[in-house]
């Protein structure tokens, strides 16, 4: 199976993407990650009902010990969209699609589910460690990357250009 399109070219065995160093695919990028993620934290909430309600009564017949399960909803939701989403075949959340973004490999691979649950924990844990003050970091790095984007080789570009 040939994974090269026509805007690839091959240099010493590696696949080089000529669109992915069009500046054009970043403009903008900044404020699309942030709507995209407003918007898929709106979805893992309104996804977090119904289980929510169905360890409300399980906590009702277990006598208190199923509310402990209200500790994991939120990592266990949002993760499992995050794999079905970003690690899927769009490559992109409901957010980034809306948005018209997606998240690539600079190697030109597939973003995979284990991949887009890494890229969002690094995302969570950079926050809680570094405060949201990491972030600014895309204002510095090339290609308008995050800290978990460049630990990971992946970039976020827009779909419409």
């Amino acid at each position: 199976m040939n994974t090269t399109s026509s805007t690839d070219r091959i240099h010493d065995g590696e696949i080089l993407n000529d669109r992915l160093d069009d500046a054009r695919v970043y403009d903008g990028v900044r404020t699309r990650r942030i709507l995209a993620f407003c918007i898929d934290y709106l979805i893992v909430g309104l996804l977090m009902i119904v289980p929510a309600i169905v360890i409300g009564l399980l906590g009702v017949l277990t006598l208190g010990l199923g509310w402990m399960l209200y500790g994991i909803l939120f990592p266990v939701v949002a993760l499992g969209y995050i794999w079905w989403t970003l690690g899927g075949a769009s490559q992109a959340t409901v957010g980034m699609n809306m948005m018209n973004i997606r998240l690539e490999r600079l190697d030109g691979g597939r973003i995979d589910g284990p991949l887009a649950v890494l890229h969002s924990v690094l995302f969570w844990a950079g926050n809680v460690i570094l405060t949201p003050f990491i972030l600014l970091a895309t204002l510095f790095l090339d290609r308008k990357r995050a800290v978990h984007d460049l630990l990971l080789g992946t970039v976020v570009t827009r779909t419409d250009r």
